[in-house]
């Protein structure tokens, strides 16, 4: 029998439920033959025996995919007044079908984070988050959905554990979160924005924008945007002339199109 990359992903995923499908063949391969060659073993047969013989190994290996992970839940305040009070109050506006964009998502805290308190409110097959960033190797990170305890820290524990499995030192979400959402490459200068947005979550991404170019994408979101939806941002930006542009604002980080 050949012991192939093919054969390697699949002993990974039986091992790990990780699926490196999710992932950039050439560049994880790469990555995985750096750790092969360090433990001076040859081939993935020989590879997937040490990582089931010695707990040391796996541990390195699964840790080796969580690496550059952001929050999930960050500033739980934040998320709190999102479930009380902006959730409850878009379903009586719009229904239960609403139409949510996390924008710039990075490596899928936030999208997962947004099924799981939606997830409070409507059943999980109601639940569609459309999720969009410009690198395309986070978008993969993001599908593999592995991360670091210290990554899911700020997740209410019943939804921690409902929702993750731990795998050595990190968690694996469930597939049932991440069917719910659909990731895409986009790029917020250059690309066509959706329509027809009932909540747009874009968090503690543009502070790296130019004030012009801030403020260009607060106009699109806005038109994205239908009357009367909201925008959550992060806790460090906020919209200054926000009133000139057609947003009212409820609280320091969400803002109603007018």
């Amino acid at each position: 029998m050949a012991y192939d990359y093919e054969y390697f992903k699949k002993e990974v995923y039986a091992l790990t439920t990780i699926d490196l499908n999710a992932y950039k063949e050439k560049q994880m391969k790469r990555r995985i033959d750096t750790l092969i060659a360090k433990h001076k073993v040859v081939g993935y047969d020989k590879y997937i025996q040490l990582l089931k013989s010695d707990k040391a190994v796996f541990e390195e290996f699964v840790n080796y995919l969580t690496i550059n992970v952001s929050e999930f839940y960050r500033n739980p305040d934040q998320w709190e007044m999102l479930d009380k009070q902006i959730i409850p109050e878009l379903i009586s506006k719009f229904g239960k079908n609403l139409k949510i964009w996390s924008a710039a998502c990075s490596t899928g805290d936030e999208p997962y984070s947004l099924v799981m308190a939606l997830s409070r409110h409507l059943p999980l097959n109601q639940i569609k988050i459309f999720a969009t960033d410009i690198d395309n190797q986070v978008i993969e990170k993001a599908k593999a959905g592995l991360y670091s305890a210290k990554s899911i820290a700020s997740v209410p524990e019943d939804l921690k554990k409902k929702y993750f499995t731990q795998v050595g030192p990190s968690y694996q979400i469930s597939p049932e979160i991440k069917a719910r959402v659909e990731f895409k490459s986009h790029n917020l200068l250059k690309d066509t924005y959706p329509t027809g947005c009932h909540l747009i979550v874009c968090r503690n991404v543009l502070i790296y924008f130019t004030e012009e170019a801030k403020e260009e994408v607060f106009i699109k979101f806005n038109k994205s945007l239908a009357p009367g939806a909201v925008l959550f941002i992060g806790s460090t930006e906020q919209i200054i002339n926000h009133k000139d542009i057609g947003y009212t604002r409820k609280s320091s980080f969400y803002y109603e199109k007018a």
